[in-house]
């Protein structure tokens, strides 16, 4: 990802441009194509055109200065009835669809990877948390599916950011093709693999950039959300999962006991980067008329940056999920930590089911909640002891209120959804029974 940034990549991407339009033009017969021979012979010296750049303060310039002295009077062809944004925008969209390619294969690893963590811990037992507090049960493999999912999204995302920005144009000063036939531009663009910008200015409108940051932004959002889920589920207190640790790995210089979620944390404040450069992409939409320069300083640091730290985030998120030391005991301990309230909801549903209205029920099982998690007797105990309940409900019903497999018994659907076949998938435990052991 940073060679396709480099300066030498930079300007190799220019000459290429260059010379592709001096093909177009001999195509037509407005260049000898004796000349495009010697003029293929042209070589870029970053070092040499830097040194002229200071010179002349124009990069596009220094950069046609410096092959004009490689390849003598055949450098007259070059640049014919361009101007700079015909290279930079050209070279630009060429370098963001090699990037994109570069995003693609990344997210289709960590794609994998929570695919097949999904199904490991279909059947993963834990407390779904809402607000921070707990919920009801859910699976932590049905958790790693909403990941995949929003990343099959991210997914999509790019592959339309990435059509949309495969855009060039070559149509001249303001972009009225009066010193660039179109059928020079449509020839040059056709060889370089990009498409025409149907309309353009002095440069192409940043809309396309801007989406395409954008997009970048969201996928990086998405792996902040993963990251932070991670945090919160490595903390002391919860402990179910836990980034890979090395064997020499220190997690502080003052307390030898610390396992920090350092990666998890490294990628939510780089999301925010990027998050930051999107926003500066959508301020560079905004230009003076046909042109002005103000997106270009910006640009030459937003793209560079956002693609590589994207790139980086997406490979660490997947050296986390690969990773990732999974407590199943701990999840279900935790599960019922909460004295049994988690299945406060089946114990209304029932006891409206048995006649009794839902607003004398739901007081009746708050009470009982509420007690539980301030310290008092267990949901289930409490409830089995109710008169208002045993009077509806047998034991075995109740029991059967209870039992933790009824919240992963439609599973199977989300996982077919996700193109995951049930027969991929790890199978439930049966009622009552846990997954012990750490992996």
């Amino acid at each position: 990802m940073s060679e396709i940034f480099s300066p030498k990549q930079r300007y190799e991407l220019w000459l290429r441009v260059e010379l592709t339009v001096c093909e177009a033009w001999a195509e037509i017969g407005e260049i000898p194509r004796s000349a495009l021979d010697r003029l293929r012979q042209a070589r870029v010296d970053p070092d040499h055109i830097a040194r002229l750049e200071e010179r002349v303060g124009h990069d596009v310039v220094a950069f046609l200065d410096s092959l004009a002295e490689s390849v003598g009077d055949d450098a007259r062809y070059l640049h014919r009835g361009l101007t700079s944004s015909d290279v930079l925008d050209t070279a630009l969209g060429l370098q963001l669809v090699r990037a994109a390619d570069i995003l693609l294969k990344d997210v289709d690893r960590l794609s994998s990877d929570l695919r097949r963590r999904a199904v490991e811990e279909r059947a993963t037992l834990m407390a779904g948390r809402t607000h921070g507090i707990h919920a009801e049960p859910t699976s932590f493999g049905f958790v790693l599916a909403g990941w995949l999912d929003e990343l099959d999204r991210g997914r999509q995302r790019l592959v339309t950011a990435r059509e949309d920005i495969r855009v060039g144009k070559l149509a001249g000063a303001v972009g009225t093709h009066a010193t660039v036939e179109p059928r020079v531009e449509e020839w040059a663009l056709k060889k370089l693999g990009l498409k025409v910008a149907p309309v353009t200015t002095q440069v192409i409108a940043r809309d396309r950039h801007a989406a395409y940051l954008t997009t970048l932004a969201v996928l990086a959002g998405g792996l902040e959300k993963f990251a932070t889920d991670i945090r919160h589920l490595q903390r002391s207190e919860v402990a179910e999962v836990r980034e890979p640790f090395g064997e020499e790995q220190k997690g502080s210089s003052a307390m030898p006991h610390k396992r920090n979620p350092i990666l998890s944390e490294r990628i939510c404040g780089l999301a925010r980067v990027v998050r930051g450069y999107a926003l500066t992409a959508l301020e560079d939409q905004a230009l003076w008329h046909e042109r002005d320069i103000s997106h270009s300083s910006a640009e030459r640091i937003i793209f560079p940056d956002a693609c590589t730290l994207l790139d980086y985030m997406l490979r660490l998120m997947a050296q986390v999920i690969e990773g990732l030391i999974i407590d199943r005991d701990r999840m279900k301990a935790n599960l019922y930590r909460s004295g049994g309230v988690v299945f406060s909801q089946r114990v209304l549903l029932a006891l409206v089911q048995k006649g009794m209205s839902r607003q004398d029920a739901y007081r009746l099982v708050q009470r009982a909640a509420l007690s539980a998690l301030d310290g008092g007797p267990d949901f289930k105990t409490v409830m089995g002891q109710s008169p208002e309940v045993r009077e509806r409900l047998t034991d075995g019903e109740l029991a059967e209120l209870f039992d933790p497999a009824f919240y992963l018994r439609h599973l199977d659907v989300t996982f077919e959804r996700l193109g995951i076949e049930p027969a991929l998938a790890s199978p439930f435990p049966p009622a009552g029974e846990g997954r012990g052991g750490g992996s």
